[in-house]
């Protein structure tokens, strides 16, 4: 398989969230803002691209029956690291991820693709796979955040768009506009890429 089709894939056809549905504890949970959404996503892409390199280094040293504990203890070292690192340099952002960036381990994206893709290929693949997959999980992510906080602060980043004169939608930074924002999200997502479809 070509190195771009390996990248490409994570980012449209094969995307975390719009196609596969995985990780939707984080995806609903932090993306009440784009910010939180754009930290979420980039933690996520560090540990996907760490633990796929070292877990296709290590495939053949692995006994099969204890291959899923092994791969969670190395997705435990990068989420350990991605998280010290936070608190050292970003702790208000980490403050704000709060208990989701440990919960990274049991994100079943990052244990899909160390099962599928990494357990299965070499070292470069491996990579490309997991910047791919953690690049379309962190698009899917800060633009459901842009929606939310447009929508319920009218603000993207910080920065206020819609001016004195919207009045915010509270819910949609709320549990409920979660579930609304990434509904419409999804439909538009695969109204989109199935007219691509058939036009291959």
């Amino acid at each position: 398989m070509k190195f771009g089709r390996i990248f490409s894939r994570g980012i449209v056809f094969d995307n975390p969230v719009y196609v596969q549905l995985l990780g939707m504890c984080p995806t609903l949970a932090v993306t009440n803002s784009a910010k939180n959404a754009l930290g979420m996503g980039l933690a996520t892409t560090a540990v996907l691209i760490g633990s796929n390199m070292v877990i296709s280094l290590i495939k053949k040293l692995i006994p099969s029956r204890i291959r899923i504990p092994a791969f969670v203890v190395v997705i435990a070292t990068f989420v350990t690291i991605v998280g010290m690192l936070m608190k050292a340099f970003l702790p208000d952002l980490d403050k704000a991820l709060g208990i989701f960036i440990p919960l990274i381990v049991v994100n079943c994206l990052i244990l899909a693709r160390a099962e599928s893709f990494a357990s299965k290929q070499t070292v470069f693949p491996s990579a490309i796979d997991g910047a791919g997959m953690g690049l379309g999980f962190t698009i899917a992510l800060v633009i459901l955040g842009i929606v939310r906080e447009l929508l319920g602060a009218g603000t993207i980043f910080g920065m206020t768009i819609l001016g004195e004169f919207y009045q915010p939608a509270r819910i949609m930074t709320q549990a409920p506009g979660a579930f609304l924002a990434l509904g419409l999200l999804l439909a538009l997502f695969n109204k989109i890429t199935s007219k691509e479809l058939n036009e291959l």
